[in-house]
């Protein structure tokens, strides 16, 4: 009989809204106990996980499953990159933007399901710095408003809504200069993001051409709007149309140096981060394995993309000809 493989869960018991505590339970129901032997640890404090899993590595473990947000994940992988042991995604966050992004369902025996079918890929990952992000980092207004949610009391889509409402009113955007190999981009901004995959989180599609497979950091640099903008940007954030905006420039590089006047927040997987003036951007080519479900998330197109596309170009002429 062959060995079975070890594997590690690592469960952030405060992480989303639900309750943790029958999640060993459901584990040992879901995972398939001939090919796997699973050891459930509980994180205590903030980067418990990344040493969880350090040691998980340094024991020959094939893989380490995450349970909770795209911070937990964060941590897991951050210790995972670079080596032999595969990332396990079981989504228990508030916006799962990286799970949501490899198609992993948000149903825990679903999720649980893709570790069974034993399907594994190297991705790329990113750095800000020398930190390791997965799904997104950014500067201006989304690196503020993390802080803020950071700070909130209650957690989920609609306090995360309250505050982006909230802070809108009073944010300023600030000039950034933007250097790659071969350009400089200087201008005020409101955002700038850079993803590794598509989206922040619940379906929010900040880079939607983004793949965790070519090598290359997709940049949305939002332009500052006016109110009368704001309904149309949430929806093309939605429905993954925001790089077709007049008030957008977006580009795709393998790395990129973002200047700004002064040391300030960024955002680095939803998470808030005390970062220099100048952060070096860089991606790491499939320099992590992850447990993937069966089809490839980067080969998901919209069937109504084409009808898509030509709406939107007809929006985007309407709003030059109102010139709005």
């Amino acid at each position: 009989m062959a060995e079975k493989k070890k594997i590690l869960a690592v469960i952030n018991p405060i992480s989303g809204t639900s309750k943790k505590e029958y999640f060993p339970e459901i584990i040992a129901r879901c995972i398939d106990s001939s090919k796997f032997d699973v050891t459930v640890r509980f994180t205590q404090h903030a980067s418990h996980a990344t040493t969880l899993t350090q040691e998980a590595i340094d024991n020959d473990f094939y893989g380490v499953i995450a349970v909770g947000g795209d911070g937990t994940i964060n941590e897991v992988a951050a210790a995972l990159r670079d080596s032999h042991t595969a990332l396990g995604i079981i989504p228990c966050g508030s916006g799962n933007g990286l799970a949501r992004h490899l198609g992993i369902s948000l149903n825990i025996d679903k999720a649980l399901d893709v570790i069974n079918k034993d399907n594994i890929s190297a991705l790329d990952y990113c750095t800000a710095n020398e930190r390791p992000f997965f799904c997104t980092c950014g500067v201006g207004f989304d690196a503020h408003v993390s802080r803020k949610f950071a700070e909130a009391k209650k957690r989920g889509p609609l306090s995360y809504i309250q505050k982006t409402l909230v802070e809108y009113l009073k944010y300023r955007s600030q000039i950034y200069s933007i250097e790659t190999a071969d350009k400089v981009i200087t201008e005020k901004a409101f955002v700038i993001a850079c993803g590794n995959a598509s989206q922040y989180g619940n379906n929010a599609f900040i880079t939607p051409q983004a793949s965790m497979n070519d090598g290359l950091i997709d940049v949305t640099v939002i332009l500052p709007f006016t109110p009368l903008d704001t309904a149309l940007m949430g929806v093309l954030l939605f429905t993954r149309h925001i790089d077709q905006d007049t008030n957008i420039q977006s580009f795709r590089t393998p790395e990129l140096i973002i200047h700004r006047p002064s040391p300030d927040i960024m955002h680095i997987d939803g998470e808030p981060v005390m970062m220099p003036a100048d952060i070096h951007i860089k991606c790491h080519k499939s320099g992590i394995r992850i447990f993937l479900p069966d089809s490839s998330p980067d080969d998901r197109k919209s069937l109504f993309a084409p009808i898509e596309n030509g709406f939107w170009d007809f929006v985007n002429t309407i709003r030059s000809e109102l010139n709005i």
